[in-house]
Parts: structure tokens; sequence; C-alpha cells
């Protein structure tokens, strides 16, 4: 198969984390989401298990609900942090536009919670990395899947530290893992650039840490 690598690569390096151009007053029909679930479950999953669910939230009152809980974890820490930071930096600018977010996440038109089937291990990091790894892989893909449809999403966690009361808001069992919170929305435009990010020369390594791969 002959991808068209020009159009691949464009989708990879402009998928971005959007959140002030999400389009709050255009609905996003069902149909879109599960096209673009669809490609997210074509993601490998460890032991090919496929304990992935999907918590779609369109209900106006869970949508706010959901959104105290994310303030309530986290507001206050992005509001201090926006506020300690340049705000013309870039660092200032995510910052800017996480608290955003954190105060519209309500308006946004559906809440995607992405589950898996099975509980975070205590003290194991490989059984958390394999748990989780089998379903950060579909999250992405669903990311990827969205914005080539015009659509933004961007993957958050602060709600995490309310895990069990965002379970108990949406009748989630307890022998499942919430992965995250990826608020969905059409967006203000489309045209997405590329991130600035390091040379990878410069932070790759060959056979033994420390040791700079040659490109």
């Amino acid at each position: 198969m002959d991808f068209d690598l020009e159009q691949t690569d464009a989708l990879l390096s402009t998928t971005r984390a959007v959140r002030k151009r999400l389009d709050f007053d255009r609905d996003v029909p069902d149909g879109v989401l599960l096209e673009c679930l669809q490609l997210a479950v074509q993601a490998p999953t460890g032991s090919n298990q496929q304990g992935w669910r999907w918590m779609v939230i369109r209900d106006a009152e869970k949508k706010e609900a959901l959104a105290e809980l994310y303030r309530e974890a986290g507001g206050d820490y992005l509001a201090a942090a926006a506020e300690s930071v340049d705000e013309a930096s870039q660092q200032g600018r995510v910052l800017d536009s996480a608290n955003f977010l954190a105060q519209k996440l309500g308006e946004v038109p559906v809440l995607v919670i992405p589950l898996i089937i099975g509980r975070l291990p205590d003290n194991s990091a490989n059984a958390a990395a394999g748990l989780m790894g089998s379903i950060m892989p579909a999250m992405w893909s669903f990311q990827l899947a969205l914005r080539s449809r015009g659509l933004g999403s961007c993957l958050t966690t602060l709600h995490l530290a309310k895990e069990q009361e965002a379970a108990d808001l949406l009748g989630i069992p307890d022998h499942m893992t919430q992965a995250g919170l990826i608020p969905v929305a059409y967006t203000k435009g489309t045209d997405f650039k590329p991130a600035r990010r390091d040379d990878v020369a410069k932070i790759t390594y060959l056979d033994q840490y420390k040791n700079p791969i040659r490109a």
C-alpha cells in the first residue's frame, strides 16, 4: 500500500492539543464520532485483549458536573500557573489556553472518557504500562481521526484526581479505569501548523544513554 506521505506527515505533525479554537456552537454528529472511534479500535492493545470502552457525554448537566470536578482537581493550579509565567512565552500561551478550557469545559459539545478494563496496580510499573498502553494508542488514533475530519481535541487528565466522583456521576463500574477526558468539537479553522520541537538527534541515544545517535 502506497501512502501519500505529504498528507500523512501533515496529519501527524499538525494534530495539536486544541482548546481556544474549539467551536462550542457546532454540533458533532454521533456518526462522525463513531467513525473516529471505529478507527481508534484498530490500534494495538496488550495481548489483543481489546478492553477499551468509550464514554460519550452530551448531557449538559453531566458535562458541567464533570467540568466542576475538573476545576476542583486542578483549576486553582492552572489559574496560578498561568499568572506566574510570561503570557507571551510558549509556556504562558499553553497555560492560558489550558485555563481557558478549564473554565469552558462544560460548553464543549462532546466529552469523551476513554476507559480500559482493569485497575491500575499500586507498585508495578510493568503492569501499569501494560494497562495504559492498551488504551493510549487508541486514544491518539481517535484524535488523529478527528483531526482528519475537521475536529479538534485535547487529552486532559486533571479530572482523574476525582475519578471516583466521575465514575459515580456516569455509572462507570469499579473494574474500569478512566484514562483521561477528551473534549471534542469542530475547530475554528483547520490551519494548524507543526509545533517547534528539538532536533531529535539531540535527544536520541545509541546503545547507551548520552551516546548521541548520528544522523
